[in-house]
């Protein structure tokens, strides 16, 4: 158990590092790859779906039907996903539109959108509405790791995959502002931080109350969330970014892969 809570700290760790990669895709890239970035969202999108479909949700439902009974056990999986899907949305509303980290962003358009004087705040404003989405994002991770160490990776690099955007959408305004590469990479470093920050409030709120039920809440709840960021954030910013089937075809073979490494694993 000790190694597992080790790994999924890591993960979480590696996930919420990844908006340092947005920061350097936002320092050298000319222009935006919108094809790119789209199907990356879409993949993204398409690993989340399918793990709390095909494996969440079932591993929670099959649990807690064995321990509760067929009816009881599902219907508590049931409120269980529904709960995450409740809390990524209430999470989600206290982010004003503009200000939200995943609403559409390109390296063109967060260098033009606004004067000079306006961009620090811009990207001070981003960093902590990334931190707030970032937060269950980090228990998600650690909590599915917890589960299934291998479930947890695919969880992470699909986490991972959409922070990227967040990070160009953290660094481009404040490098703009204080023309200063350091001052908007730590900016988007300790924002992709909140993810592990989720994870350590995670355990040691739940970790002491542990046991096969909540864990399986957990993990229903964990599918919820994933399945909100997916139908609300990403695949509509993967179709703003491209053309319609780009996003589809990110989606498409983001389930693909996940289904094929689920069965080889």
């Amino acid at each position: 158990m000790g190694n597992n809570i080790l790994f999924a700290f890591i993960l979480t760790l590696l996930a919420g590092l990844a908006t340092g990669i947005g920061s350097a895709i936002a320092f050298f890239a000319k222009s935006t790859n919108k094809k790119f970035l789209s199907f990356s969202l879409g993949l993204s999108a398409g690993v989340m779906v399918y793990v709390s479909f095909v494996e969440l949700f079932a591993q929670a439902n099959n649990t807690l039907s064995g321990v509760m009974g067929d009816k009881n056990g599902q219907a508590v999986a049931v409120i269980a996903l529904f709960a995450g899907i409740v809390i990524a949305a209430v999470i989600d509303k206290l982010v004003p539109e503009v200000d939200n980290p995943h609403e559409p962003k390109t390296v063109e358009s967060l260098r033009k959108r606004k004067p000079k004087s306006k961009l620090m705040p811009t990207g001070l404003i981003t960093a902590l509405a990334i931190t707030i989405h970032n937060f269950p994002e980090g228990m998600a991770t650690f909590a599915a790791t917890l589960g299934n160490p291998e479930l947890g990776i695919a969880i992470a690099v699909a986490i991972a995959i959409h922070n990227i955007p967040e990070g160009i959408a953290v660094s481009v305004p404040i490098y703009y502002a204080t023309g200063s590469r350091k001052k908007a990479f730590v900016w988007s470093f300790l924002s992709g931080m909140s993810e592990p920050l989720g994870a350590v409030i995670g355990y040691l709120v739940l970790m002491p109350f542990m046991n096969d039920i909540l864990m399986s809440c957990v993990l229903a709840g964990v599918g919820g969330i994933m399945i909100f960021i997916s139908f609300d954030e990403l695949l509509p910013a993967a179709r703003e970014f491209g053309e319609h089937h780009v996003s589809i075809y990110g989606l498409i073979s983001g389930m693909a892969i996940m289904a094929i490494s689920l069965i080889i694993l």
